[in-house]
């Protein structure tokens, strides 16, 4: 293995020196079996220091996940900007997927444990939906909203439908991955277009139940309206703030 370099603790240095480390130990150790002791020793860092930079494993894996974006984010192609969506879409995803290529051993130790570990998953699953909105921006898609979250979690599963083929795929152009990706990204716009629809109705169906709603509201200050908020005879009343009842 690489020797990694001391730095101080919370520094950038300090944390990359950790993401390398944990994935080095990550290419020829199970995941689930190294320990953060493990992790802070590769390092060169102390345990507190290691403390002061990551929070746990699953942080120092989040670190990675940051890494690549910011790796992706910065490698954007202004001549994809006039392409269609699903073009420009497919052209991040390879971005990311060539960040990952120096990672792919320790992506398959990290992925087996993952399927052992649901609580592990979940909150992998959080963090990448966070990507994947960043992802989104960057091929210029909306990724705020009720929406945003529904295309991020999409693309979620996107990338973990593509990701086997990846970690397999021996081309250097990564033609494989490329393949699975376009199939992947196709049936995802499908799958986006029926919801769409469904938002579509249901959205629908929501204006005709506040139309009722809104109908109702009328008519009932129609009929309220003869005798005003505070009674037929009560007009000095009317010119008085409401205080909430006596006291």
């Amino acid at each position: 293995m690489a020797p990694s370099k001391t730095a101080k603790a919370g520094s950038e240095d300090s944390r990359d020196a950790i993401i390398d480390a944990a994935i080095a130990l990550a290419q020829d150790n199970d995941w689930e079996a190294i320990r953060l002791s493990d992790i802070a020793a590769e390092a060169g860092v102390t345990m507190a220091q290691l403390r002061g930079a990551f929070d746990s494993k699953t942080a120092i894996i989040n670190g990675l996940m940051r890494r690549i974006d910011q790796v992706v984010l910065e490698g954007g192609d202004p001549e994809m900007a006039g392409e269609p969506a699903r073009d420009r879409l497919f052209d991040v995803l390879m971005r990311r997927f060539d960040a990952l290529k120096p990672y792919r051993l320790a992506l398959k130790s990290i992925m087996r444990a993952y399927r052992r570990d649901p609580f592990a998953a979940a909150a992998f699953n959080m963090r990448a939906r966070r990507s994947m909105k960043w992802m989104l921006e960057a091929a210029g898609i909306e990724a705020t909203g009720r929406m945003g979250n529904i295309r991020a979690q999409g693309l979620v599963f996107v990338m973990a439908r593509t990701m086997p083929v990846f970690l397999r795929d021996k081309d250097t152009g990564l033609a494989r991955t490329m393949a699975a990706l376009d199939r992947a990204l196709r049936d995802g716009e499908q799958v986006m277009r029926t919801m769409g629809t469904g938002m579509r109705m249901l959205g629908m169906f929501g204006s005709f139940v506040s139309g009722l709603r809104d109908r109702a509201r009328d008519r009932f200050d129609d009929e309220d309206d003869d005798d005003g908020f505070y009674g037929p005879d009560d007009d000095e009343a009317k010119d008085e703030p409401w205080t909430g009842g006596p006291h």
